[in-house]
């Protein structure tokens, strides 16, 4: 399908629905878990104010501005059909009888109940497929357009209008059943298109192409029985083309643009210590062998991506205190891609290493940058010597190599693809984010020091929005002074965007950074200078 033929987004407030991934062992306790961990979050004793606590993602919802209300309940999931069908009310007789029966089911009066809010269209959906006990992904597809087929029509017979799109976060293997919905279950149906009913969606951790160790019938990580199912966690099957259902399919069943992957890196703080010891033994092509740990404890970074999707880094693992489900940093993100007006993008346009090169051994640099907004103390993009995701190796002082292991976001050295909310900065008529450059060189022979920094700096580049776009450069913080412009310095405009220097005692370097308009539907567009 081209991209003229796909509907358009929206950065409009809708049905969110939340999935989760299983963890490993059986899913009893998943079952247990009212929110399936989304009503997890995470306390920060160093910073202060609105930043402190982070009540997970179904509380924060609710809290926002945006007043999201929970819905879980209007919907049952069940291991066999009910044997006494429900007694429907009156007001629900115009609905599809079929609704309330089978193994989905809407409850009536939790219908009801939905139906006398406000505004359904911000309404919390957990979809809790463990529940169905079948542990196979064809029924799991079934199930999940079954779901928003109900979110859907109930949100339009409130309104009486057009069936909204529906959001979707989802977490690791939870990502990989809203694949099964979009690249089998939509397809075989001839009334709706996966991405007329889907708006965008957002994956924490998914591993869209495989689990690098292939152990998992042997360990039990997953309680999944049947072979075949578990051959959706096998790279070569996620790279077969001829695998309808794989990671290389995906763009002709869903428009990639409209997919966010978060992608995690702590592999140190994950609990399952085996795993994150499986994934060291068991590198993946490219990843310079046991040196690197490319991973959130459980998925590698490469394979927690779809190629030709916007992705970003979070310093965070896979599952449990402060990971990539329970941060405030995926909140934030998130939220930014769903309801941001403003698509930002950096890339390097060039660079020159001015020092750092060892007299004997073998010098590799590795470049990295982090992104935090202004008005919340988190980062939108992390990259560090600690993440182990920098960009690189680079053997040439202008990083002009070829053929990365740890490769540019695409072939015209994209760095960072990012949402803002301008509508929520502090400013209604600018917004800010911090920029840390990071370089670093390791000698490959072992023979000089395997951690030189060779240059580390931030910057801040404030975008003016009124009268007319301008964007300035700061080396501190003295926009927020009583005379922002003081000490500013004016970025340079170029077709496609402006440009600034990064200037250090050991490196310079010229980056871009482009500003897309994202309208309320439809596509971004560039600003107008």
């Amino acid at each position: 399908m081209s991209d003229l033929m796909w509907s358009a987004p929206t950065r409009q407030a809708l049905p969110i629905i939340l999935i989760r991934g299983f963890a490993s062992g059986d899913s009893a306790d998943e079952r247990r878990l009212t929110y399936q961990g989304f009503n997890d979050g995470s306390v920060y004793p160093q910073k202060r104010g609105e930043n402190y606590i982070y009540e997970g993602m179904i509380l924060r919802f609710m809290k926002s501005d945006w007043r999201y209300n929970d819905a879980t309940n209007v919907v049952g999931y069940y291991p066999n059909q009910m044997a006494n069908p429900p007694v429907i009310p009156d007001e629900l007789k115009e609905f599809d009888q079929s609704f309330f029966s089978g193994r989905v089911i809407i409850d009536p009066a939790m219908a009801l109940h939905f139906l006398k809010s406000d505004n359904p269209w911000k309404s919390l959906w957990v979809f809790r497929y463990y529940d169905l006990c079948d542990r196979t992904f064809p029924i799991y597809g079934e199930a999940l357009v079954r779901l928003i087929d109900f979110i859907r029509t109930l949100c339009a017979f409130k309104s009486q209008g057009d069936k909204p799109k529906v959001n979707i976060i989802a977490h690791s293997m939870g990502g990989l059943v809203v694949r099964e919905a979009i690249q089998k279950t939509y397809p075989k149906r001839s009334a709706t298109a996966a991405d007329e009913a889907i708006n965008k969606i957002v994956t924490l951790g998914t591993p869209h192409k495989g689990v690098s160790f292939q152990l998992l019938r042997e360990l039990r990580w997953l309680p999944i029985e049947s072979t075949n199912e578990l051959e959706h966690f096998n790279p070569q099957n996620q790279a077969d083309p001829n695998n309808p259902a794989s990671a290389v399919n995906f763009s002709q069943h869903f428009p990639v643009d409209r997919l966010l992957c978060v992608v995690g890196t702590n592999y140190r703080a994950y609990r399952n210590q085996t795993a994150s010891f499986l994934n060291r033994i068991s590198p993946i092509e490219g990843e310079l062998g046991l040196n690197f740990n490319r991973s959130d404890g459980l998925v590698k970074q490469a394979c927690a991506q779809i190629d030709g999707a916007p992705r970003t880094f979070i310093n965070k693992s896979h599952g449990g205190f402060d990971s990539i489900v329970s941060s405030r940093e995926s909140y934030e993100i998130t939220t930014r891609f769903f309801y941001g007006d403003v698509r930002t993008r950096l890339r390097q346009v060039r660079a020159q290493i001015k020092r750092g090169f060892d007299f004997f051994g073998k010098s590799e640099f590795f470049f990295g940058v982090s992104v935090k907004p202004r008005g919340v103390d988190f980062e939108l993009f992390h990259q560090s010597k600690e993440a182990e995701n920098c960009y690189g190796p680079f053997r040439t002082g202008d990083f002009s190599d070829e053929n990365l292991a740890f490769p540019w976001a695409d072939d015209q050295k994209l760095i960072w693809e990012g949402y803002l909310n301008t509508g929520a900065s502090l400013s209604k008529s600018d917004f800010v984010m911090r920029l840390e450059f990071y370089i670093g060189e390791r000698d490959a022979f072992g023979v000089g020091f395997s951690d030189n920094i060779v240059f580390a700096k931030q910057y801040y580049i404030r975008a003016v929005l009124q009268p007319s776009l301008q964007l300035y450069l700061y080396n501190s913080e003295e926009f927020m002074s009583d005379d922002p412009l003081h000490n500013a310095m004016p970025m340079n405009s170029v077709e496609g965007g402006w440009e600034f220097d990064v200037i250090g005692t050991g490196f310079y370097g010229t980056y871009r950074i482009e500003l897309d308009r994202i309208p309320e539907m439809g596509l971004p567009e560039p600003f107008s200078l």
